[in-house]
Order: C-alpha cells, then sequence, then structure tokens
C-alpha cells in the first residue's frame, strides 16, 4: 500500500464519528452503532457505551468484535468503492479509576464534549478495542489485509 493510501484510510479513522460494532448476541450476529475514537499515536480504538445496550453485554460474554469504519457515499461512486476499514479486535472494559481512564475519558470527551453526562451515569464505561486484523479498502482492486505489528504499526501512523 503507498504512503497516500495509508494515510487517507488513516484519515478516514480520524474522520469519521461513528463506526458499526459487529458482536456476537446468543450466537448470532449482532450489529449496531457506536461512537469510537483511535488515539493519536495509539494502536487501540475507545468506545463509551451503556450497560442496557446488548452490545455492552454481548462484548463481557464474547470479548472478539469486529468494527466497521465506512466514507460517506459519493455521488457517482459504485457503493462498493468507497472506502473503509473493517477491524477484528478484542474487546476489554477498563475499569472507571486511574490516570490511565482520566486519559482516555478526556481523549474521549475531546471528540464527544456532548458525551459528558454519559460519564456521570453509572451504567455507562470505557471499553478498549484491541485490533488482531484488519480489512483496508481504499477502492476498488485496492483492498489490503493487515495483522499483527503491520497492523499497530499502520494505525499509530508509523508504518
Amino acid at each position: 500500500m503507498d504512503a497516500v493510501t495509508s494515510s487517507s484510510l488513516r484519515q478516514l479513522l480520524a474522520t469519521q464519528p461513528v463506526a458499526a460494532l459487529a458482536t456476537l448476541h446468543r450466537g448470532e450476529p449482532a450489529v449496531s452503532m457506536v461512537p469510537f475514537v483511535l488515539p493519536a499515536g495509539a494502536a487501540h480504538f475507545t468506545i463509551h457505551v451503556s450497560a442496557l445496550a446488548t452490545h455492552t453485554q454481548d462484548m463481557l460474554a464474547h470479548p472478539r468484535v469486529g468494527l466497521l469504519v465506512i466514507a460517506g457515499a459519493v455521488a457517482g461512486v459504485p457503493p462498493q468503492a468507497v472506502p473503509r476499514v473493517s477491524l477484528q479486535a478484542d474487546a476489554e472494559q477498563m475499569p472507571p479509576h486511574g490516570d490511565i481512564y482520566a486519559e482516555t475519558r478526556a481523549q474521549y470527551l475531546a471528540r464527544f464534549p456532548d458525551a459528558a453526562i454519559t460519564f456521570e451515569l453509572a451504567d455507562f464505561s470505557i471499553f478498549v478495542l484491541r485490533p488482531v486484523s484488519a480489512r483496508l479498502v481504499a477502492g476498488f482492486g485496492r483492498a489490503y489485509g493487515l495483522a499483527g505489528d503491520r497492523l499497530l504499526g499502520w494505525l499509530r501512523g508509523t508504518g
């Protein structure tokens, strides 16, 4: 993958505020929508979700999830050619205390300031999504698979 394509797909993660989150719900696939943050220089995503949401209980029962971030539709561009990043990740609930939690909360609120009220609600928690593999699609014939250190370096913007 060339540097322009790589940068363009990382920019997609920086500009799109929501992702489709796929979980396993009672043995069946389930997809929901979540706002997400990819902190600068990090190789993980964070989401802030309610315990009342089925995807939260799903992640606690089955931590492997899918995350899909897709660019908006563009007139004249076939839907199959729209840039997108699809990741498989392991979800882990973050304990609600300590310096790392405070930093993660600040990063989330920097992107979603209207979410401040949800941090006051006892049923919301932060989950860290640690990617294990990804499929990056920049358009027709421009698809790339990444895993391991190559994926982590790409997410950090160093690879």
